[in-house]
């Protein structure tokens, strides 16, 4: 399952990069997956980290 950021959604909380600094960063004062990390979204922290986004933009998909 890949993990990405809609730059579109995402405010900056860094809620994401707190939560799991190993895939997640900040770019230009957002959240973003860190290259190569793309492929995380099966590990229970990421998919808190998802489901815990206050502004919905850490995306799961297959």
């Amino acid at each position: 399952m890949k993990v990405s950021v809609d730059s579109n959604l995402c405010y900056g909380s860094g809620e994401c990069v707190y939560r799991v600094p190993s895939v997640f960063t900040v770019a230009d004062g957002f959240g973003a997956v860190i290259p190569g990390r793309e492929n995380t979204g099966d590990d229970p922290d990421v998919r808190e980290a998802a489901e815990l986004c206050p502004s919905q933009a850490v995306k799961l998909t297959d």
